[in-house]
């Protein structure tokens, strides 16, 4: 059965970064959308753009295209805006579906869920930015987030990412009524994403434990693998969306 996806980038990347997987979900009949958030665009002002302004960006895109039953699918930071976009528009959502992401609660930023050591990188890039924005070292993306690439894809790659907004990753929300709405909603873990430690402060099984059923599948690739396992990936949003 055609499904309807709204897929949701993480930090620093943009809605074409969804392109592979898009092509592949398209391919077998599903409606794919892949916003770009504010200040993630090639000429987008980043000083002044807040997390609420991209949970009201993502809310707006989904209205305007009078979009229902949708699965709405976040990776990284894109949980924050799944979760706070899906609280308030319940009746437009079929399923969530977090991969690799944040599932965060009221009053918790991205970089309260991070460890210590990435949150100080993170300060350190936009305060030595002109416009408050962060990016990721090159080393760390190549050795944390991508390290299943080439050399040569991780330099592109990189090379394709746009500065981040900070106050988009050191705000909160208000996420009281996600918690109460307890919407349908299944995690998914690659394998080989080595992008936050192992334990406590990993992906799973904390942020999963934070969903309506714990539902989690697991596929292979790295914090990227929509990039470097595009196949997996689209077969488990497909799954995801099934609830199975």
């Amino acid at each position: 059965m055609a499904k309807t996806f709204v897929l949701v980038h993480g930090i620093c990347h943009g809605g074409w970064a969804w392109n592979p997987v898009a092509t592949l979900l398209r391919a077998q009949g599903h409606a794919v959308y892949t916003p770009t958030m504010p200040g993630l665009g090639a000429d987008d002002a980043r000083a002044d753009v807040h997390l609420v302004d991209t949970v009201d960006y993502l809310v707006e895109y989904i209205e305007q295209r009078n979009l229902t039953n949708v699965v709405l699918v976040g990776h990284s930071w894109g949980g924050f805006l799944v979760s706070g976009a899906s609280q308030r528009i319940p009746d437009r959502i079929e399923r969530l579906v977090y991969w690799s992401a944040f599932v965060p609660h009221t009053g918790e930023s991205l970089i309260d869920l991070c460890p210590p050591e990435f949150g100080e990188m993170f300060r350190s890039s936009a305060h030595a930015s002109s416009d408050n924005s962060v990016t990721f070292p090159a080393d760390v993306f190549a050795a944390a987030l991508m390290q299943d690439a080439s050399p040569e894809t991780q330099r592109v790659f990189h090379s394709l990412l746009a500065r981040q907004p900070f106050h988009t990753m050191n705000e909160s929300l208000n996420l009281d009524e996600w918690q109460r709405l307890r919407l349908p909603a299944t995690y998914i873990v690659t394998d080989d994403d080595i992008s936050l430690p192992a334990g406590d402060l990993g992906w799973a099984p904390r942020f999963p434990d934070r969903l309506s059923d714990g539902h989690v599948i697991s596929t292979r690739g790295s914090h990227e693998a929509l990039i470097t396992e595009p196949e997996s990936l689209a077969h488990a949003f497909v799954r995801a969306s099934e609830g199975r």
